[in-house]
């Protein structure tokens, strides 16, 4: 291989939510199958450090990765499809690029030169964008740049890639992701709006050197060739990108459009072994074949954006597949539940998932669903705030501690079963101060947990502020509610699970962020697996 990384740079032209993240994410499982070492990293235009403190409504689910970055959404379609961790370096945004010119300022690194978006921040984005490539262990490093050319936000870092593009030692290609629509009228797909989006493209003085089409349709060789002719590329280089089943499919599809070969054409790298991808193929035919299917319902309180649990969603699709099992999920408003329609709402349900999320509306839905998952014996699933909650419902049902809370939500409940963890009692920023990031747990065997993992050290990914308190866990214990995983370093309550119950297991972290294509994680499979027991009997 090449001993110098080449870069890939993925830009988006004519609207958002395109899928360039999808095309990135095939593009590089693809080279990773011709035996090259691939990452991929996001560089996000907003001017939040993270979005860690963004609306999931607005966002989408926050991703976190084993060094405690929260990054965007996008990093999970990137570990889903290669199977390799992503850090801090994979998702740069302009609120870090400012943070980082600004610190820099004021500290004088600048010599009192007049600080401007180009050259300061511009050299600061191209040493973001270098810092992947200069590791030493990837041969390509695609870049996907969020948003859609010609926005203001974006300027920044295409102006950093035209600088690039003439760096005599940074080899480097630019992929433009556009749309074709199709207007029913008179039965013609317009190539109109991919010509405009290149041409402002090349007003910011780039020429992308591979079109990928969007697209409802199948491409004539007409359009292609009249998209080459008007865009300055040849018609080999006009990539299909047809709308597919799953986006599980579009890595198969680009490999019929032979979108890697052109990437290493251009590259000029040799295209290795020809891609088998056997795994990859296996988990379709079984996702598109199932033997059985099972309902779950997940409780939250962002259902209506389901991109809010993006990972737990992909995480039913790998473990499902992996068992012949299509898994529906049926979206519940935790705030549409109440005592009356609980029955009504929730019947019909093989597994009952309670999803993460924080603050205190719809809280009493979720312990609500708890209780009737609990005392109907459906096997149950609790991550994160969903713990918090079973913990909550066993302790006002079954202790008899009426008014136990988590002091997130009541600051002065007489019984807080969740409290703040000692570390954050001092934290007043909220951005990126959670407990972030992979920490130990050691499993109890003879447990659920135990069974799914096979192990008894895991490790596993957090995100949150508070914990079980451990002045309760004798009275937990004597009752049937077992905590079968803990902190090694600190004893943090991180698995709780229910004595007399075909499967009840809550988790303090989030399994779903791990869960990939190759590899479904152990809970997920263990949940289904009861869930299709469950739907059996």
């Amino acid at each position: 291989m090449s001993s110098s990384t080449k870069y890939v740079f993925v830009t988006g032209g004519v609207a958002s939510s395109l899928g360039k993240g999808i095309i990135a994410a095939s593009l590089a499982k693809l080279l990773q199958a011709r035996g090259y070492s691939t990452t991929i990293q996001k560089l996000d235009p907003y001017i939040n450090i993270d979005p860690g403190t963004l609306n999931p409504y607005e966002h989408g689910e926050c991703f976190v990765t084993d060094d405690g970055a929260e990054t965007d959404l996008d990093l999970g379609h990137y570990e889903r499809y290669l199977n390799v961790p992503t850090s801090q370096a994979n998702n740069v945004t302009t609120g870090k690029i400012y943070q980082h010119v600004i610190n820099q300022e004021r500290e004088g690194a600048y010599l009192g030169k007049t600080v401007q978006v180009i050259p300061h921040i511009t050299d600061e984005i191209k040493r973001r964008i270098k810092l992947l490539g200069n590791t030493g262990e990837y041969d390509i490093v695609i870049t996907e740049i969020g948003g859609t050319v010609g926005d203001i936000e974006s300027l920044p870092y295409i102006e950093a890639v035209r600088q690039l593009k003439w760096e005599p030692d940074f080899d480097c290609i630019v992929l433009h992701l556009t749309f074709v629509p199709f207007l029913a009228a008179s039965g013609e797909l317009k190539t109109k709006p991919t010509q405009h989006s290149v041409k402002q493209l090349l007003e910011s003085g780039v020429q992308p050197d591979i079109l990928a089409l969007r697209t409802e349709h199948k491409l004539t060789e007409g359009v292609k060739d009249k998209v080459a002719l008007f865009c300055n590329i040849s018609p080999k280089a006009v990539i299909e990108a047809m709308d597919a089943d799953t986006i599980y499919d579009v890595p198969l599809l680009m490999l019929e459009e032979e979108l890697d070969k052109v990437v290493l054409d251009k590259l000029n790298l040799p295209y290795g072994e020809e891609p088998q991808l056997i795994a990859w193929k296996e988990f379709l035919t079984k996702l598109k074949n199932p033997k059985q299917t099972i309902k779950i319902g997940l409780i939250g309180k962002y259902t209506e954006l389901q991109d809010a649990y993006k990972s737990i969603a992909e995480s039913f699709i790998h473990a499902g597949a992996h068992l012949d099992t299509k898994v529906i999920v049926d979206w519940i408003h935790s705030e549409d539940i109440n005592e009356k329609n609980i029955k009504k709402r929730l019947q019909g349900l093989d597994g009952i998932l309670v999803a993460p999320g924080f603050g205190e509306r719809g809280i009493e839905g979720k312990i609500s669903a708890i209780n009737y998952a609990r005392e109907n014996k459906i096997p149950f699933f609790g991550i994160c705030l969903g713990m918090q909650c079973a913990v909550i419902e066993f302790g006002r049902n079954v202790l008899g501690l009426t008014d136990a809370h988590s002091t997130e939500m009541y600051l002065e409940t007489p019984h807080p079963v969740i409290y703040l963890m000692e570390s954050q009692k001092n934290v007043s920023n909220k951005g990126g101060t959670m407990r972030l990031g992979a920490y130990p747990c050691v499993v109890k065997k003879d447990s659920n947990a135990y069974l799914a993992y096979n192990t008894e050290t895991i490790s596993e990914r957090h995100r949150h502020r508070y914990e079980f308190n451990n002045k309760y866990l004798n009275d937990f214990e004597k009752n049937g509610m077992i905590a079968t995983g803990t902190n090694p370093t600190n004893n943090l309550v991180e698995i709780m699970e229910l004595k007399n119950h075909p499967w009840f297991v809550a988790v303090q972290f989030h399994p779903e962020y791990k869960s990939t294509v190759t590899n479904p994680h152990p809970l997920f499979l263990a949940f289904i697996k009861a869930a299709g027991a469950y739907h059996k009997n």
